[in-house]
């Protein structure tokens, strides 16, 4: 974070080192131990955060609204047509007045430099909701998730990312993995890993972490004694319709089925995504992916996404609990 950015900002994933992301982990699993028995104790009131979109949303926008809502804060949610950003009125600009108002901002969109932009001229904390590059509350969610369902150390974890390691899922996880010194895998084709910047960064956290990262296209390898299994969609909101042409032929050897997760060797494997998916033909996307490509369901199968082994509505979650423990450490008293 630049020397301009509030305390209590999280802009990327190497903004957190290992003890604040642990800090946060153990408050967001307090946090839900509170709500599950009634016992929350709202700590934002008074509080007012503004979120920010560009792209449009669903767990992103409803986690940080509930949590700032149940933490006793008031929110305004300012969606791709709901401003002037960026048409008749420039992000610093924006940031400067919404930094006057408000005392948090989220901000979910495109560019890297827009929500770093937001950081250094708004005043407030500021949240990354995510961008191209990151989404760093989606890999807090998922390690909490991880957790829950590990039950080992942190250290203990192997955990395989397979598909687009150039998307910011894949980034945020062999990022976060890195600094917790975790064992993340990246399966991915030479075309489609992580930028080199990315995994010098990685390498550079496991040094002192103990973490080991791995970054190959043989899907066999990777695969081979992972606790989790975890995948994204093949195309991000904003790419253009010839993305697939390109995508989907050679991403299709790294799709997830049951017998990617049996090759793990692991009996107690779980497979993880952010969502949303495409995991059949019940969305345009998946009956367009039907009609071009012949394939039921893109970079995962109904069969594993509807299966015992599949954890991703806890995922979706825990992106509440892990949001709240990050506005309730910015923010309150």
């Amino acid at each position: 974070m630049t020397s301009r950015t509030r305390p209590g900002s999280l802009l990327q994933d190497l903004d957190l080192d290992r003890t604040r992301r642990l800090d946060l982990l153990a408050l967001a699993t307090e946090l839900k131990r509170d709500r599950q028995h009634g016992d929350e104790i709202p700590r934002l009131r008074g509080r007012s955060i503004v979120l920010v979109f560009e792209k449009n949303s669903t767990r992103t926008r409803c986690a940080f609204e509930v949590a700032a809502h149940e933490q006793g804060a008031h929110v305004t949610f300012l969606g791709p047509e709901g401003s002037h950003l960026g048409r008749e009125e420039s992000v610093a600009d924006t940031a400067r007045v919404l930094g006057r108002m408000y005392d948090g901002l989220a901000f979910r969109g495109y560019a890297q430099d827009t929500v770093e932009l937001f950081a250094e001229r708004s005043g407030v904390p500021v949240w990354n909701a995510l961008t191209d590059a990151w989404h760093p509350t989606q890999s807090l969610a998922d390690v909490l998730t991880m957790t829950e369902h590990h039950g080992g150390d942190l250290q203990d974890i192997a955990l395989c990312f397979t598909g687009d390691g150039r998307g910011n899922i894949a980034r945020s996880l062999l990022v976060t993995g890195a600094l917790l010194g975790m064992d993340v895998r990246i399966a991915a084709p030479a075309g489609r890993q992580p930028p080199p910047d990315v995994v010098a960064a990685a390498q550079a956290a496991a040094r002192p972490s103990g973490a080991r990262i791995l970054v190959t296209d043989d899907l066999d390898v990777a695969v081979r004694g992972a606790d989790f299994v975890y995948t994204d969609v093949w195309v991000s909101m904003g790419e253009p319709d010839d993305a697939w042409e390109e995508r989907v032929p050679s991403l299709l050897p790294y799709r997830v089925t049951d017998e990617l997760l049996d090759a793990t060797n692991r009996s107690g494997v779980r497979f993880m995504h952010c969502l949303p998916a495409i995991h059949n033909r019940g969305t345009d996307l998946g009956a367009r992916l039907h009609r071009q490509f012949g394939l039921d369901g893109a970079e995962v199968t109904e069969e594993v996404f509807e299966s015992k082994r599949s954890i991703v509505f806890d995922q979706a979650e825990n992106r509440l609990h892990v949001i709240k423990a990050l506005l309730v450490r910015a923010l309150a008293d």
